[in-house]
């Protein structure tokens, strides 16, 4: 089952009252659009970004600074339903269901987008909700009147359909619905919801954004890691992904980088799961040489599926010789890209042991890491 994902994004944010749309804001570092946007890509085979056009090389060099890959940027329309046309057109012709969602819901779950997946390919079509907690009051003519809050939900994206469906709901009707589900209802076709979660809420005043902002700030996690290997002759010398001149190398099942493993433990123990032997044991031969970037990337998918993505990172390497300064930019590159984080919230940074230790009589390379990631979701798929 191939899943594509629509993320709308060409609003303007007024009633935010921004100068800008809003979901180009930042938000802990990062614009709003970019954590819908890492939410949705480990769920979906295709991802389409939907930007007005007279911003789309802004988004695009957001996604390029994040690390974040799109396959597919349209410009919107209109009307939000203009814009889920234009991406409709541009979906890939195996596609079985499609999910739509705001760019301004920048807290969706791995869980409930999951939950959305599974609905959508059983019943054709599926939201998430919550359901109305207040008392709601209607008012007519001056009057007001409480209306019943039973059996009424709060719906939320991204919401799912099987392609066909959704793409024959927008052929046979002209409307311009606030959501999608309405016009698969149009085709007398019955809509799921599922469970949905309170965090997942739109972004359209100020006051959510500064709840959004203490949300993730109030679910940070810090994670410390640890390794060491000895240099031996006859290996490459690998650090931070970066192959580096020196008569010897580390020793290890995989190419030994110690300072990419000290870092996975970091992020791993930042998510209580565990370490990397535990993920990638060294009795495993699919890891014999292992490139240690392709497992940091498989470690941010790991946390991903958790509810988890990095944030920051701050390597130290300790190393007799060689000198590693010429080399930290180009560790800085790879694991930015690696973890989709801005290169600025990368730092790597080397040391001699004076002469001290295994370490100072080149008998071996330390490192030691701290990892700060965000929890965005408190359920584990």
């Amino acid at each position: 089952m191939k899943v594509a994902g629509i993320i709308v994004a060409a609003g303007a944010g007024t009633r935010l009252g921004a100068a800008r749309n809003k979901v180009l804001l930042p938000l802990l570092g990062q614009p709003v659009f970019i954590h819908a946007a890492r939410a949705m890509r480990p769920l979906c085979d295709q991802l389409i970004l939907v930007t007005r056009a007279d911003e789309a090389a802004e988004f695009d060099r957001l996604l390029t600074a994040h690390h974040l890959h799109v396959d597919a940027m349209v410009p919107g329309g209109a009307e939000r339903r203009h814009s889920v046309e234009n991406a409709l057109a541009a979906l890939e012709a195996d596609i079985d269901i499609v999910l739509v969602h705001d760019g301004a819901r920048p807290l969706a779950s791995p869980a409930v987008i999951a939950r959305v997946i599974q609905a959508a390919a059983k019943t054709g079509a599926a939201v998430p909700a919550i359901p109305v907690r207040d008392t709601l009051r209607k008012q007519i003519d001056g009057l007001t009147q409480t209306v019943p809050r039973e059996g009424l939900f709060q719906v939320q994206t991204p919401q799912g359909f099987k392609a066909d469906l959704l793409q024959r709901a927008y052929r046979e009707s002209a409307e311009a619905l606030t959501d999608d589900a309405g016009l698969v209802e149009r085709l007398g076709h019955p809509v799921t919801l599922v469970e949905g979660d309170a965090r997942n809420f739109k972004i359209t005043h100020q006051e959510d954004l500064m709840m959004a902002q203490q949300l993730l700030s109030s679910s940070m996690r810090v994670g410390m890691g640890y390794d060491t290997h000895r240099l031996v002759e006859g290996r490459d010398l690998v650090l931070g992904g970066v192959v580096i001149p020196h008569t010897k190398g580390l020793l290890g099942h995989s190419d030994a980088d110690a300072a990419l493993h000290a870092l996975m433990d970091a992020l791993l123990g930042a998510c209580a799961l565990g370490d990397i032997g535990r993920h990638f044991p060294d009795t495993d031969e699919q890891y014999r040489g292992a490139n240690s970037l392709d497992l940091l990337a498989e470690t941010r998918k790991t946390m991903a599926r958790h509810g988890f993505v990095p944030h920051q990172c701050d390597i130290t390497i300790l190393a007799q010789k060689p000198k590693l300064a010429p080399h930290i930019p180009g560790m800085r590159a790879n694991i930015a890209e690696a973890l989709q984080i801005p290169l600025s919230q990368v730092s790597v940074k080397a040391t001699t042991n004076e002469g001290l230790d295994a370490v100072g009589r080149e008998e071996g390379i330390s490192a030691h890491a701290i990892a700060l990631v965000l929890q965005t979701s408190e359920n584990v798929l």
